[in-house]
């Protein structure tokens, strides 16, 4: 016989357990997560560089000091800064004309069409650009 009946303990959450278990949860995720960090120049479009076997880096990665660059859906990109193909000779020549050992190089998306390319390269002889020119390319894997 039971003369002392046992009183129900209502169903409790010890908060200062679950307090300790989230700060070592948020400890984790923090020491584990990567920081992007920021760069000088962020790139203003996406670019996926078509391959190379043979290509070379620049002997000078600071000669190139004008970049071009085009994306997948053929805009254009004038280091960084969105134009149109028609201004692109303007532009080339008043770089030019400021700066005349001025270096150049192309960074064009792999899934541009030929004929895109075929203008854009008529563009930069418009705008008064001779020799080589030199692009961006991925190493062969």
């Amino acid at each position: 016989m039971n003369f002392y009946p046992r009183k129900r303990r209502s169903p409790q959450v010890i908060i200062v357990s679950m307090i300790d278990i989230f700060a070592i949860l948020l400890i984790f995720v923090i020491v584990t997560t990567t920081f992007k960090t920021p760069e000088k120049k962020q790139p203003s479009v996406t670019i996926k560089l078509p391959e190379s076997k043979t290509a070379a880096p620049a002997s000078d990665p600071k000669a190139a000091s004008m970049v071009l660059s085009t994306s997948a859906s053929e805009e254009i990109f004038l280091d960084g800064e969105p134009v149109t193909l028609e201004k692109v000779p303007a532009l080339i020549r008043e770089r030019l004309a400021k700066n005349p050992g001025q270096g150049f190089a192309l960074r064009a998306d792999e899934k541009i069409s030929y004929g895109f390319l075929i203008r854009l390269l008529d563009a930069l002889k418009e705008g008064g650009l001779q020799g080589n020119l030199s692009a961006f390319t991925e190493a062969k894997k």
